[in-house]
């Protein structure tokens, strides 16, 4: 039987179905897109199959490594599967303990992309230089391998980088394929050989807009009747994300409470987060069209499925604002910015109150534990006076406050 029949880009562009490399290995990709390995083989006039691995875990020459070492167990008498299971548990390399480590936790990470990004930083950074390393064997230069070309010209990528090396080798530890003793760890251990990120990075907040603008903004906004105008116009009145504004669902929304309920599945602090909608708002929702099959307010051009997460943007450039724009660099996530500049300087209302409209993380576990309301009631009369404030008559727009100028 031929064997060798699958190439890397047929491997990685594999839809549903079964795909024979030849030998008894086989790629098998079910209907949510995994790919697993299978090596099928006789022994003792009996039909086995055994699994090698998920991809991209289990690339294709590690697959056909697997295969071709059962080909010639089998050959010789040996069942695959009785010896790998009678064999002492060997110490796994780097990428395995990775990719079990991935599995065991990617139904806790909030989203697809967070599980991507982690897998693709592995790949690039890690990868290449102790992947293939037996876990036991990873020491502090090993890692400082990895981390010092990108310390400090990729900081906040390395930072990311250095968290997951150490969070694998605690898993490794664990497992009891190591020591306890994390080559990795940050504190008391790799924050002396290198240099605080803090002290090397410089903070890039999103680019926001005076806040004395938005009203001007908001009525320009109001004339565009498209979908990203709306999505663009609640994500202003309500200071909330991007997303959080684009997978909003009619279910999401009550109309006689006035009420917003964002799930935690779909939050950054993984907390429900109520919003109050003032009248401007909820009239908005209200003359949003419900289009058959789509749960989200802000139907995209897909089937049952959101505006782009760059919608938002790319309506924003159209108004010749962001990178390079002609009337400010300025972007949708920076209206949070403004909200919290307005609420600090012109509005009268508590910090706590704004930084739970905000859906802020309490930083101080302490005051957190004790932290049982949101304050809800008083955000509502917040955001009632912010929606004023953004509908003021454009004859108002030269007042400027005293301490601003």
């Amino acid at each position: 039987m031929a064997i060798h029949r699958l190439n890397p880009r047929k491997v990685a562009t594999a839809t549903t179905g079964k795909y024979e490399d030849g030998g008894g290995l086989r790629l098998v990709v079910s209907n949510t897109g995994a790919k697993k390995w299978i090596f099928r083989f006789t022994i003792r006039g009996k039909r086995r199959e055994m699994g090698l691995g998920s991809y991209p875990d289990v690339e294709l020459g590690e697959a056909r490594a697997k295969a071709a070492e059962f080909r010639r167990l089998a050959k010789e008498g040996v069942d695959p599967i009785e010896n790998r299971r009678a064999a002492p548990e060997a110490i796994p390399t780097f990428t395995s303990c990775a990719a079990r480590y991935v599995r065991a936790h990617r139904r806790g990470w909030k989203n697809a992309k967070h599980a991507r990004q982690w897998v693709s930083t592995l790949k690039t950074y890690v990868r290449p230089v102790i992947g293939q390393r037996p876990v036991d064997s990873i020491q502090t230069e090993d890692v400082l391998k990895v981390l010092s070309p990108i310390w400090t010209s990729k900081t906040e990528t390395a930072k990311r980088v250095q968290g997951r090396i150490e969070s694998i080798l605690d898993f490794a530890s664990a497992h009891k394929y190591r020591n306890p003793s994390n080559p990795a760890r940050w504190r008391g251990h790799l924050d002396k050989l290198l240099a605080k990120p803090a002290r090397i990075k410089t903070v890039r907040h999103h680019p926001a807009m005076p806040y004395e603008e938005l009203p001007a903004f908001l009525r320009k906004l109001s004339a565009n009747e498209s979908t990203s105008s709306k999505a663009l116009q609640l994500l202003i009145l309500t200071a909330t994300r991007t997303s959080e504004v684009l997978k909003t669902e009619w279910s999401e929304i009550d109309f006689k409470t006035r009420i917003w309920t964002v799930p935690a599945s779909r939050m950054k602090t993984r907390r429900e987060h109520r919003i109050p909608l003032q009248n401007v708002a909820l009239g908005l929702l209200e003359g949003m069209p419900k289009v058959e099959g789509n749960p989200f307010v802000f139907a995209g051009a897909r089937y049952a499925r959101p505006l782009s997460n760059m919608a938002l943007l790319q309506l924003m450039r159209g108004m010749g604002f962001g990178v390079d724009g002609t009337r400010g660099n300025y972007v949708p996530h920076g209206f949070r910015s403004s909200f919290r500049d307005w609420s600090g300087e012109v509005s009268s209302f508590p910090r706590d109150v704004a930084e739970m409209a905000l859906a802020h993380t309490i930083e101080n576990k302490v005051e957190a534990a004790y932290r049982r309301g949101d304050l809800f009631e008083k955000r509502r009369k917040m955001m009632d006076a912010w929606a004023n404030y953004l509908q003021r008559p454009a004859d108002s727009d030269n007042v400027v406050g005293i301490s601003r100028r």
